[in-house]
């Protein structure tokens, strides 16, 4: 296939006028002006002054189209897989809820089954555990009946079940006396993310100076970001190895502050997630999350029993939209935290994240509007 006409996006965050060669499943060839010969009924595509990004990676949602991650079967990622690869998300790192340790090690080795077979739609390239080892004070819509205290050995049980796909295990360090050790002897292992933490910002760095190096929906499912009192958003700022993910669907966190954490983190540690839930794509209603009942209604999604925010209803495509036309992070600097960002973070940049040869040929045709022209998954 060759792709002519469009802005291609750089690994430099700048777009040039330009094309795109996919040959055998892979970028072959970026040009910018002499368009290459076709080979013999290989497709050309007008991509009609369209930008060209790479594929969305979302590493971390729950699901969407009536379908959860934690359903536990492989029916329910194919459909989640084939919506996601539908909108432009091309590769997916789904995240898992606070469920009882045998459950989640069965879900994960679902996973790592679906994984051994061909498929259409998304990539299955990674899983974020957001629990079990979580606080309940900062529990948001997981299940407190669930969580437990961090444990190596059942950690490595997940690590084992999911063969290898689990690639960041949450952890709330301030439930553990020896979380600092836990996170040295597993960090090797599996990347240590603080999730759903109350932590200090002494509890917080110590963690991060062990060797956690994630932040999960930062500023949700944690202590505000005070003056005298900074937290988790404070131990991120002062902790250069730290990425952070950070909800942009309008609703989780406010336009003024998504700007603050860019400039205080820098583009290059920020990743765009959509952390949605089962009802993205569908009508509002009531839906399960982790066994608990939500409402939604628009893009808001809230816990039956008490109203609080339980994951979203947003896409990441969208939430891209949302990043640059309402939160006025420029477009160069929203694809990266959409694409290059999430793949480092989740070690398959070789592979994903960009548009540069010898790379997976995954790339979205998005007119000047950012509206979805169309979605190229090799």
């Amino acid at each position: 296939m060759i792709i002519k006409d469009v802005k291609v996006y750089g690994e430099d965050k700048v777009f040039r006028e330009g094309g795109i060669v996919i040959r055998d499943g892979r970028f072959t060839e970026i040009f910018e002006s002499k368009i290459p010969e076709a080979e013999a009924s290989e497709e050309v595509v007008d991509g009609g002054g369209c930008y060209a990004v790479p594929g969305l990676i979302d590493m971390h949602f729950h699901g969407c189209m009536g379908h959860d991650f934690c359903d536990g079967t492989k029916e329910a990622i194919e459909a989640i897989a084939k919506y996601e690869a539908s909108i432009g998300v091309t590769a997916i790192a789904p995240a898992t809820m606070t469920l009882p340790v045998e459950e989640l090690e069965r879900i994960l080795a679902v996973a790592a089954d679906y994984n051994r077979e061909s498929h259409d739609g998304a990539d299955l390239i990674g899983i974020n555990m957001e629990g079990p080892f979580i606080s309940a004070e900062k529990k948001g819509a997981q299940d407190e009946r669930n969580i437990i205290l961090c444990d190596e050995k059942v950690c490595r049980c997940f690590l084992r079940a999911s063969e290898g796909l689990v690639k960041f295990v949450g952890i709330a360090p301030e439930k553990n006396e020896d979380a600092a050790e836990f996170i040295r002897r597993m960090k090797e292992e599996v990347h240590i993310s603080l999730a759903h933490t109350n932590a200090d910002y002494d509890t917080a760095k110590e963690a991060f100076d062990a060797g956690a190096c994630h932040a999960v929906h930062l500023f949700n499912a944690m202590p505000a970001f005070a003056h005298r009192d900074p937290g988790v958003v404070g131990a991120v700022s002062d902790s250069p190895h730290v990425n952070a993910e950070i909800i942009c669907d309008g609703v989780h966190i406010h336009p003024s502050m998504v700007r603050a954490a860019f400039k205080m983190m820098g583009t290059e540690r920020m990743i765009l997630i959509s952390d949605s839930m089962r009802a993205t794509g569908m009508p509002d209603g009531r839906y399960m999350l982790g066994g608990l009942e939500v409402d939604v209604a628009g893009n808001r999604a809230t816990l039956t029993s008490n109203g609080a925010l339980a994951g979203s209803a947003t896409n990441l495509m969208d939430c891209m939209r949302t990043a640059v036309r309402d939160m006025e992070i420029p477009l160069e600097e929203a694809v990266a935290c959409v694409t290059m960002n999430p793949a480092r973070a989740l070690g398959v940049y070789g592979v994903y994240g960009s548009i540069s040869p010898g790379k997976k040929g995954d790339v979205v045709l998005l007119d000047k509007e950012l509206r979805l022209k169309r979605v190229i998954h090799s």
